[in-house]
């Protein structure tokens, strides 16, 4: 009898802890890609939002930001595995419209962030005002240049929203602004940082007149620069890239870029979390949140600001 009492009274402490025991709801993140360091600055963000907001934070995406079938893919694998809520970057703007309108008859939340889609089946929008930071680009390119002579651009890829934005804006503040400047030339990346050296070498082949060159992705930035180094070039053309990476740094700190137009990928992460949080807790969130990118020159990289913009504490947060 005391040994069936006494099961009996384990049996109840461990049935009252499981019910103490904190259940922490689960938020998938699911970048465009995972190869860049833009991408390892919003995991870091997103993980410290999940700190703070005692999250689970399930993190998965396609290693190519132009692998949009494979984004579909773990979309709909995130949906499966019933996590709580959805933070995306939309890889393309209409190959995840379907998967947003099964989450939203499913009452699964969703965030995006970075890049844009067709479908308005999402809770909140956050992302660096991107057609504002590529109006930002053409007018620092133009300063350096003087406002006049021909230019090139190096672009990301086609359907992605976020670079699109950058580049439009880029265009039409060129157009509208600086009619002594003619853009003379502009090329695809595919978002690959070999493609984006192999265009700049074209654009550089066929059109030696150009004084200035603004790249709109982190891999077509890291591609431009190595081709202005390899024609011993650095230096001598003006050059304004966007994005930042360790490389890219060092490249302005050397004056190869005079100018980095630099988002802030960490806070984006942490929004995009933030935000699904609070619709799961009931609240409404702000249906866009504009992020303002940075002007950063060389003379700006010893500013703590700048430090902390440029340097996450990725290791704080995700252990590397």
């Amino acid at each position: 009898m005391r040994c069936k009492l006494a099961l009996t009274g384990l049996a109840a402490l461990l049935l009252l802890s499981a019910c103490n025991r904190e259940v922490r709801r689960r938020v998938a993140v699911i970048p465009k890609g995972t190869a860049h360091v833009f991408w390892q600055s919003v995991h870091a963000g997103a993980a410290a939002a999940g700190q703070d907001f005692k999250l689970d934070i399930v993190w998965d995406g396609p290693p190519n930001e132009t692998d949009f079938s494979r984004q579909l893919e773990i979309f709909d694998s995130m949906m499966n595995r019933h996590v709580d809520g959805i933070v995306v970057a939309a890889a393309d703007k209409t190959i995840l419209n379907a998967s947003l309108d099964r989450a939203a008859k499913a009452g699964v939340p969703v965030v995006v962030f970075d890049s844009g889609l067709d479908s308005t089946n999402y809770v909140s929008f956050v992302a660096t005002n991107n057609y504002q930071a590529g109006q930002t680009g053409a007018r620092k390119l133009a300063e350096l240049i003087g406002s006049k002579g021909s230019i090139a651009m190096v672009s990301n890829a086609p359907g992605s929203v976020s670079t699109m934005d950058r580049e439009r804006g880029f265009h039409e503040t060129i157009e509208k602004e600086f009619p002594a400047i003619k853009i003379v030339a502009e090329q695809f990346s595919m978002s690959n940082r070999a493609k984006a050296m192999a265009s700049a070498e074209n654009i550089l082949t066929a059109h030696p007149e150009i004084v200035g060159i603004f790249a709109s992705s982190e891999p077509s930035s890291v591609g431009v620069s190595q081709a202005l180094k390899s024609r011993s070039l650095a230096g001598k053309l003006r050059f304004v890239a966007f994005d930042s990476s360790e490389g890219l740094v060092e490249d302005l700190a050397a004056g190869t870029i005079d100018a980095l137009i630099a988002q802030d990928p960490f806070k984006i992460g942490y929004e995009g979390v933030r935000a699904v949080n609070e619709k799961l807790n009931g609240g409404t969130p702000q249906k866009q949140i504009d992020l303002t990118a940075a002007v950063i020159t060389k003379a700006d990289l010893n500013k703590e600001e700048v430090k902390k913009l440029l340097h996450p504490d990725l290791a704080r947060y995700l252990g590397k």
